[in-house]
Parts: structure tokens; sequence; C-alpha cells
């Protein structure tokens, strides 16, 4: 049954807590959220009125132990979807402030959320009741954890009997109110907390109701992380606004069965599913190794992809094994965005294809986005759409921080409603990275990412940490990247990080590369050694300096599966990668492409 009615606009709406009440009422009977933790069965549902009791309940617990504005932490198993959203929600109506973490999978993860409770100065931890068990007895087994969360209330949303909606205390708040904590990404550095209003949220979530074209009664499919912003934002508070039905996955069931995802989009007749670009290749790889039956796309109206490079030969491939399924190129949606302005900053047109720009990779050495035909000189680049409402964009030359004219690379900054407070508890980063400006124009954030304008066309070239110079010569790490794994059937694709150190007075690129499972056993280094230093040298004119050879999924990711490059560059330089073979070249060597280099 679809909805009759569509979503009034977000100014409407006062608060998040506004949100949950109004939307409850509206769409009482109607399913919001159905759980399928392996992927495959479907082991629970929530109507909106039944989702807005069950946080109703957290929050009245919580309420008895908190006053407005404590910070909670919310730990779940990645397959208990249903005690996230009630935990998360119930924070909200209980004026706390909600704060996602990884579940702990071992002794580590433990140090983890001991970190992020002392990083929050949390008041309460929301778990469920195994979970909670099970991290317990991990604290009693290490004498240097205990007492580590004396005073912090334990509960388990699962416990919470239902009855305990009837206690909740309504609460008084607004758009300035802040309404939860999203930890960045850590791609290049630690986690910072950024803090989000909830007059940040509801806007966002506008863009991204207005972005995508949802109309109430449509029915989504999301498998990232829901502590994840994209899972957070895109896959659990965006149906609630939009009046979608949305099936959640596990993380874990991807990975494990990629065919999964596409499965229930076919099934559920679903429009809205997407993520990361390696989410994509997954699918890719599944159905090239075991072509899948009974599967329609068809319904499939915006396939997103972000949080990560956007490759021009990821969204070809998969359109080409997809179509006979019903699949539709103008489906996918490149979007750009990060936990700092809430998620989306842009973003294009629903069912529209998406725009590829092919410019000179040597003049994008230099800052310069011209255009060519030359097959021997491109570099394709995937458009990530325009920005939505009254948000703003600019490129700005991130050393004189003058902005960019059309064409040019420089730092994209941003500003808008949807912008965050700043990072809890860190002035000064919160300045440097919030209050940037152009002479007396701003403030905007500074994004660290690096792209151009064409247009009204936002393109992403690269992160300005992860930028490499050798010889003067401007070189992005995933371009590196995918000229590695395509250069060797045995090497993983989204499985290379390329970076620089020092040697012997220059600086030196650095390969570690995942191989494939099905490889190792039969793996032939010296062969893969010389395809890598081949390809790296003829499309990028670079010395590979050394590489390694690692085990799948050794690589070290943030949580929605990004390539933390910073983090595997220092475990090689401190000795704590384990590598299948590795491989240096001589620093005292002669090298030929750097004596051609250095005579141009």
């Amino acid at each position: 049954m679809l909805f009759a009615m569509t979503l009034p606009a977000a100014r409407q709406f006062a608060s998040l807590v506004d949100l949950v009440q109004a939307q409850a009422a509206l769409y009482a009977d109607e399913v919001l959220y159905r759980f399928l933790p392996d992927g495959e069965t479907e082991t629970a549902t929530l109507t909106y009125g039944q989702f807005a009791a069950r946080s109703r309940a957290v929050a009245a617990q919580l309420q008895q132990h908190l006053v407005p504005q404590d910070r909670v932490l919310i730990v779940m198993p990645y397959v208990a979807g249903s005690e996230f959203v009630a935990g998360f929600f119930g924070c909200l109506l209980a004026q706390a402030i909600a704060v996602s973490c990884n579940p702990p999978r071992h002794q580590k993860s433990i140090s983890d959320i001991l970190w992020r409770v002392k990083d929050a100065q949390a008041k309460a931890i929301l778990m469920t009741a195994e979970l909670r068990d099970n991290v317990r007895s991990q604290l009693l087994k290490n004498p240097d954890l205990q007492g580590a969360l004396d005073g912090v209330h334990w509960i388990a949303v699962d416990e919470i009997p239902s009855e305990m909606a009837q206690s909740w205390r309504e609460v008084s708040c607004d758009r300035e109110t802040l309404a939860y904590f999203q930890y960045s990404s850590g791609t290049t550095g630690n986690p910072k907390a950024v803090m989000l209003t909830h007059g940040n949220v509801l806007h966002n979530s506008e863009i991204i109701f207005q972005s995508f074209g949802h109309k109430s009664g449509e029915r989504g499919v999301i498998w990232m992380p829901l502590f994840h912003d994209m899972g957070l934002v895109g896959g659990v508070i965006q149906p609630l606004y939009a009046g979608l039905s949305v099936s959640i996955l596990s993380p874990i069931a991807l990975i494990q069965k990629p065919h999964c995802w596409l499965q229930t989009i076919s099934r559920n007749r679903a429009t809205t599913s997407g993520g990361p670009n390696f989410a994509y290749d997954l699918a890719c790889q599944s159905a090239i190794a075991n072509p899948p039956q009974d599967l329609d796309l068809s319904s499939w109206e915006v396939a997103f992809t972000g949080a990560e490079p956007i490759r021009p030969e990821t969204l070809a491939r998969f359109t080409e094994i997809f179509t006979p399924y019903g699949f539709k190129r103008e489906a996918f949606y490149p979007c750009y965005g990060m936990a700092e302005t809430t998620l989306l900053i842009t973003g294009g047109q629903r069912s529209k294809r998406p725009i590829l720009l092919d410019v000179d990779a040597a003049r994008l050495a230099q800052n310069e986005a011209i255009e060519t035909d030359n097959p021997d000189k491109v570099q394709t680049i995937v458009g990530c759409g325009h920005t939505w409402l009254e948000d703003e964009v600019i490129v700005v030359n991130p050393d004189t921080l003058t902005i960019c004219p059309d064409g040019r690379v420089g730092e994209i900054w941003f500003r808008g409603p949807g912008l965050g407070v700043g990072y809890w508890q860190r002035p000064e980063e919160t300045e440097k990275t919030f209050q940037a400006y152009v002479g007396d124009e701003g403030p905007y954030l500074r994004t660290g990412d690096l792209g151009f304008r064409q247009g009204s066309e936002i393109y992403i070239t690269g992160r300005l940490k992860d930028l490499m110079i050798f010889l003067g010569r401007n070189h992005y790490p995933q371009y590196i990247e995918s000229t590695v794994e395509n250069c060797h059937q045995s090497l993983r694709v989204n499985g290379t990080a390329a970076f620089a150190i020092e040697a012997a007075g220059d600086e030196r690129l650095i390969i570690v590369q995942e191989v494939e499972r099905t490889a190792i056993r039969k793996l032939e280094p010296e062969e893969i050694i010389r395809a890598i230093r081949q390809s790296v040298g003829a499309e990028h004119i670079i010395e590979v300096f050394a590489i390694a050879l690692i085990k799948p999924g050794a690589l070290p990711r943030t949580s929605s599966g990004k390539v933390q490059r910073r983090k595997c560059r220092q475990m090689y330089l401190a000795g704590d990668i384990e590598p299948l073979f590795s491989w240096q070249l001589d620093p005292n060597a002669g090298s030929a492409i750097m004596d051609l280099l250095r005579q141009q």
C-alpha cells in the first residue's frame, strides 16, 4: 500500500522530535523499517507508530538517569538494527545527545569504546543485553580496564518494556538544539566528533528529499553501518523524513553475500539504494562468478554512490553487467558529502545520466582541468552534481586563499544550514576547519578535498592531505591505485593504498596491495611486482620504490570501507605491515624514470 500524502517541507518541523511525532500520526500503520540481518530473512518490522512508541520507551528510561544534553553512547551489533533506531531516536526524544560507535569485535574495540566514552564524556551506554554482558566480561578479564566505566549507566534497549513509553515526558527543543555527535571518518587522522543540531539534520534531510526526488510510499534498501553518516542520515532518518519504507541489511551480509543487496532491491521493488564505489565492484564480482537468477532492477531509480572516489570504470562495468536485469545507467547518482555537513553537499538530478569529463592527465597534475579527446592523455572524472537550496560551494586556492576560476583545481569550501556547529571540545580545530574566510566573506568549512567547478557541476579530484608531489608534479593516489589493481588478475579491486615516504633524499612511492584470496596459494610475486612497476611507470611516469603484497582485508579502513592511507603509511613506517611478499628498490640505484623527469 502506498501512502496517500506527500511530506510537508522541512520548515514545518521545529525539531526531529516534532518530525517523529508528526510522521507517526500521519503514517501510523505503515511499515517504516524492515530488518534483514543476514540480508535475506526478514526478522522484524516497525511501523511508524510502533517505531515512535518504542523510541518513547527508550527515552523514558533515559530520562530516569540523565538531564538534557547529556551524551549517550550507542553501541550495537551490526545485526541489531531495530535496537539501534529505537536507541538513537530515544536519545533525541529524551533530549540527550546520541553518540554512535562501531560495535566491538576484539579487545582493541573495547579500548575504542572507552576512548569514545571519555572523548564524548558520555553518561550512559545503550547496547543489547547480550553485547552488554559480553563487554562487561571482557572488562573483568582485563585489570587495566576495570573501573573505566564506573558511573556510566549501562542500558540494554531490548530489556526496556514497551509500557515505559507511557512514562515519557515531552521535551522542549528547537532547531538550534544539539541532536547528536557524528564522528568523522578518520580517513586522514583521528576521528573527531562533529556537533550537529536538529536544524542541521532537517535541512540536509530536505536537500536529500528534493535532490533524490523522493515521493512518499517509495521503498529503499540500506546496508551501510547505521552509525556511519550515510547509513544514519540516508538510511534511517531520510525514510522517516520522506515517508518511505526501507529494508535494512547488515553490512556484514553485503561483504559475505553481495548478491543479497541487489536481490533485496529486486524483491521489494525498491527505488533508492546505494553506497561507496566498492559495493558496486563487489556486486560485479559476485555476478561474474555466479550470474544471478530472477533479478529485476527496473524499479531502481536512484543508485547513489559516494563516500570514496567514484570510478567511471565501475559505473561502466556495473551498467554492462546489470542492464540485462533492468538496471538503467541514468539511475546512477554520484554525490559528495561529509560528516561535517551532516551528509550531502552536492548531487545531481534524478534519472539523469552521470556527467563524465575527460581531462588531460598531465595538465591535471598542474591543477588545471583541460578537456581532451586524446585517449593517451585522458583522465576521466565523474561529476558529483551541484548544491541545493541555499547551500554554497566555492573552490579556493589553499595557498593564496583566493577563489579559483572554473577548471582550476583548489580546495572545496562549503557553507549552508546543514553545516555542523564544530568539533566537540576542539576549539582550535573548529576554528581552523569551520571558520575559513575569503577576504571578508565567510565563514566557510574547509573540507580538505580538492576539486574544481565546471559551470554548476562540482568534480572531486582527491584529498588535500593525500596529494603526493614527485619532482614538482601532483599525483592523486586513487588514480595510481586504480592502475595498480587493474594490472594483474591476482590483485584485489579496492584493495590498494598508495602513499609517499621520504627515502634516499627524495619522496618515494609505496604501494601496499591486497591479493585475492583465491590467488594466495599460487601467488607469483615476481610477476606481480613487475606488472605493478611497469603499469605505474608507463601511466604515471613514477618509479615505484617499494611494494607490499598483503592478505585480503588487511588494509586499515574506515567504517564505510574507505582505505586509511595515512594509517597505512604509519603502519608501514612502524613495520606493522605483515606482507605475504615485499619488494624494495635499491635506494642508491639509478632510476631511468627519475633521470628522464629531471631532464624535462
